[in-house]
């Protein structure tokens, strides 16, 4: 997933800081990425709110010089970053490391709280001076990607009274933003973008300094402030990983997994006013995506439906009303993605509000129906149904437009996405023999959305009493699933083609793409079967994951973007997909080498990583600028887990239905509670004996909830 700010520079993003891992926090539409120190660089890093860096360098120096690292960590929640220093190298017997400084961050309503903690462990006083050098450049998050930008607004920085500077910004947009740096304490030497402290400590002696980061101050930093932020920020963090179904296994590990996908998504999601929305990731996708939103919200629908709700409410409010091929809408198309940054406001690029996603409208409406099953909640259906109107009105359209009845796109201006499908990076939809495709382009996994759209729209419009909207949608289902299986199938290939070209003509390439037709349903049962046995040879299995393009393929690179990477959302859908069609034992697979990833990456899924084979003792190999943590990654875990239990929430009858259940190899036991159907709550327990999964449940305490197991 991305938006690139301009053609030929799609995935242009400044490197981090070399040999420094990054970490982040995130609170509403603020978020902050940092080094290991603590500091931030200027390059890829910073504070930023609503699109923009509103700090751009934090640079904080114990003794004159950077401190040690001891070890840097988020806390389990995702509320504190921590970073433990000493003033001086440790090493020998000579003791010249005696001061521990520890670094504490939060987010919270608008603002960057850090408590700076000395702590002298040697036997002797000990004198610290220390200074911290920040500055804001209030970089557009496009320009910090790599988008150039010839003129800017005007800075001004000012200092106000003994405590605070105030580093000031008026865009060309004529938008003030101003970032006030505060300190509990006067500094022995304030300047514009420089504070000196002399910290004297017994031995023994602990002293702490507060500062804030933010739009400015109410009052002055202190103890008294930062427990307040930090115990609001934990309380938000609570309501939001309580919400929805739990899990718990026997395999500890596998839980810390489960634990920190959770704790990631409830980091990642926004309460609005239509209800919880999952940002799509941090740093460079910190806002509302459709796409992401939506495959977010499909991964947990099992077990938080909640967040369904919640996007489907935010995307009809957002829905395209109006034509303009700058931002790629029409009547009826669902929102790409959208932003709030000084460049967008001039209309320097299109991503304000932007529609250039042919997939996120039947998308859209694949969730509305799925949160329907889910759910049986029509009050919600109902209100939605404008929307889904029009948007089925729209795919119509786009059916009708280019004379072939499938679902294709071209974008409107260059300063628009090129390709509008997932892979939207240029380079991402091409022929057998390397070319890129000319459009407008017809995307195989498109089509299985628009049919899954088609197939959950008739269901809905029948439970709706209106029998002949549903029949008139059955028969588009029918007639797009006759057209993909005529003219997407490649008997050379053993499987769907990525595409068909502006003439009309099969882009012979295997990718990943068919698993998320299967998904859709739409394929046959062989076909499906050889989609998915092709996906298990070593051309698609990395050993960590299916990898988006064959290795086997013209333009593979383990190393790119979207052309043979691993992405795990990817293999989650595909993964899904198996699963339509009974092919447990391929989900339990690919579910294991997924944990066994996360395991190198602090029990964390990053948006995507490199294609490289798996080989003995050596870990997947970083994709470098990956967004960590990212919504659909972090989602990924809970849709690969329901394909291996092969649970199902039926909304409308009230009932749960587990299908020939696998466990991971790792886990022989797992629960599964606080699972919601209709307006009652239950628990599910899978156990393994011998070569066989037991379910159990408390549905009996529910009468009206029954659970049926079909092996």
């Amino acid at each position: 997933m991305s938006s690139q700010p301009q053609p030929h520079a799609e995935h242009l993003r400044p490197d981090p800081p070399p040999r420094l891992r990054l970490f982040s926090l995130k609170d509403g539409d603020m978020f902050v990425v940092t080094d290991s120190v603590g500091d931030i660089s200027g390059l890829g890093d910073g504070l930023f709110r609503n699109d923009t860096r509103i700090l751009s360098y934090l640079q904080f120096r114990a003794d004159g010089m950077k401190p040690v690292v001891l070890n840097t960590a988020r806390s389990r929640d995702n509320v504190f970053l921590t970073a433990h220093l000493v003033n001086r190298p440790l090493g020998g017997h000579s003791e010249t490391g005696n001061v521990h400084i520890e670094r504490t961050k939060l987010l919270w309503n608008g603002t960057l709280y850090e408590r700076v903690t000395c702590t002298n462990y040697g036997s002797a006083d000990a004198e610290v001076p220390m200074m911290l050098r920040f500055a804001a450049d209030f970089a557009d998050i496009f320009e910090v990607r790599g988008t150039t930008r010839h003129r800017h607004g005007a800075l001004q920085r000012r200092i106000n009274g003994d405590d605070q500077v105030l580093l000031i910004y008026e865009g060309l947009d004529h938008v003030v933003r101003t970032t006030s740096v505060s300190f509990s304490e006067p500094p022995q030497q304030l300047t514009l973008d420089e504070a000196h402290f002399l910290v004297h400590l017994k031995p023994r002696g602990r002293h702490a300094i507060y500062i804030e980061y933010g739009i400015d101050r109410s009052a002055r930093p202190d103890r008294d402030r930062y427990r307040a932020a930090a115990a609001a920020a934990c309380k938000a963090m609570r309501e939001n990983t309580r919400r929805g179904g739990r899990l718990k296994s026997s395999g500890l590990r596998f839980n810390d997994w489960i634990e920190r996908s959770r704790n990631d998504l409830a980091l990642l999601t926004t309460e609005m006013e239509t209800g919880p929305f999952p940002y799509a990731g941090i740093p460079w996708f910190s806002t509302a995506f459709g796409r992401d939103s939506i495959i977010t919200a499909l991964q947990t629908l099992w077990l938080d439906p909640q967040l369904a709700r919640g996007v489907l409410r935010f995307l009809a409010r957002n829905q395209a009303t109006e034509t303009s091929s700058f931002q790629d809408s029409e009547p009826g198309k669902i929102m790409h993605e959208t932003r709030k940054g000084e460049m967008t406001a001039l209309n320097e690029l299109p991503f304000g509000q932007y529609y250039g996603g042919v997939d996120t409208t039947p998308l859209f409406l694949m969730l509305v129906s799925a949160y329907a099953e889910r759910t049986g909640d029509l009050t919600t259906v109902d209100a939605l149904w404008p929307s889904v109107e029009a948007a089925l009105g729209w795919i119509e359209q786009m059916q009708a437009r280019f004379g072939n009845g499938l679902l294709s796109y071209q974008r409107g201006e260059k300063s628009g996405l090129a390709n509008q499908g997932w892979k939207d990076s240029e380079d991402s939809i091409f022929h057998a023999d390397g070319t890129m495709a000319q459009g407008p382009i017809a995307l195989v996994e498109v089509q299985g959305y628009a049919y899954a759209a088609f197939r959950g729209m008739a269901r809905l419009a029948e439970r709706r009493g209106d029998r002949d909207t549903a029949a008139k949608w059955n028969e588009r289902a029918n007639t797009l699933r006759q057209t993909v299986e005529s003219r997407f199938w490649s008997e050379r290939l053993g499987t769907y083609g990525i595409a068909l070209d502006g003439e009309g003509r099969l882009c012979e390439v295997r990718t990943s793409n068919p698993g998320h037709l299967l998904f859709s349903g739409l394929p046959e049962f062989s076909r499906a079967r050889k989609v998915t046995m092709g996906f298990l040879t070593p051309a698609f299995d990395s050993g960590w994951g299916i990898r988006t393009l064959a290795s086997t393929e013209a333009n593979f690179n383990p190393m790119s973007y979207h052309n043979g990477s691993v992405w795990p959302h990817d293999t989650g859908l595909c993964v899904a997909g198996m699963a339509r069609y009974g092919e447990r034992a391929a989900c339990v697979r690919l579910l294991n080498q997924m944990f066994e990833a996360a395991g190198h990456f602090g029990m964390q899924l990053p948006e995507l990583f490199c294609g490289f084979a798996r080989r003995p003792g050596e870990p997947p190999v970083h994709y470098p600028v990956a967004c960590l943590p990212q919504a659909w990654a972090a989602g990924a875990p809970f849709m690969l887990l329901q394909a291996c239990l092969g649970v199902q929430v039926d909304g409308w009858a009230k009932a749960v239905t587990v299908e020939r259940p696998w466990l991971p190899p790792h886990v022989n036991k797992l629960s599964v509670s606080n699972i919601a159907v209709g307006d009652q709550v239950i628990t599910l327990k899978f156990e393994r004996l011998a070569d066989h999964v037991v379910v159990s449940s408390d549905a009996a305490l529910h009468h009206d909830v029954p659970v049926m197991l079909r092996l």
